[in-house]
């Protein structure tokens, strides 16, 4: 095995940030593992067991590609559930965030946030890893694990914004189309845009 890294031709930072990235999954790992005696709730008790699982094929699939070079750039999508319509606004009288006294009041909103928040730095650090990646191969891999996370975070988030724990505030409609329309399109880089302006330009 030693024989076959040293004959890879590898970049320093890309071995450097590859073994962020495994260490990062590793750790994700171990603490999805930990979750799992705190979840009460079936639908999250399923959410969690999904994603361990795939995480933990995805984390073999990666590091066999940098220790081998197999297979690289052959990383499945994961499989989330992406078609949900998100509740918008916040709830009045809600009771306040506190941390937890002690490891025993875990409960469903503490391990869902938990798992969003390692999917969202997970997601930070893989596509970091993947600016580095000089074999375009595994640059697309990171890539792909980036997004991996990413939906894997949306499944979480979904699951936490239908049960309240993750509300969404929103502008009054005022504010949102002022912020909106303060844009326009460019015609720059468009010959048939700057010709329409030029032809509606009167003398």
């Amino acid at each position: 095995m030693q024989n076959q890294l040293n004959q890879q031709a590898i970049g320093a930072h890309e071995i450097l940030d590859c073994h962020e990235v495994l260490m990062c999954t590793i750790n994700g790992i171990n603490q999805f593992q930990l979750f799992q005696q705190y979840c009460q709730d079936q639908e999250l008790k399923n959410i969690l067991q999904n994603q361990l699982s795939f995480m933990t094929s995805e984390y073999n699939t990666i590091l066999q590609a940098v220790q081998q070079k197999a297979n690289i750039g052959q990383l499945p999508s994961v499989q989330a559930n992406m078609n949900f319509t998100p509740s918008y606004g916040i709830k009045q009288g809600g009771v306040p965030e506190i941390p937890n006294a002690s490891v025993n009041h875990m409960n469903d909103r503490d391990v869902s946030s938990c798992m969003l928040g390692l999917h969202k730095s997970s997601a930070v650090m893989k596509m970091q890893a993947a600016l580095e990646c000089t074999d375009s191969g595994l640059r697309e891999m990171m890539i792909q694990s980036a997004k991996n996370c990413a939906d894997q975070a949306y499944e979480v988030w979904s699951y936490m914004n239908k049960n309240g724990y993750y509300q969404v505030p929103t502008f009054d409609q005022t504010t949102t189309n002022v912020i909106m329309n303060s844009y326009q399109p460019s015609s720059i880089y468009n010959p048939t845009a700057q010709q329409i302006s030029q032809n509606n330009i009167h003398f």
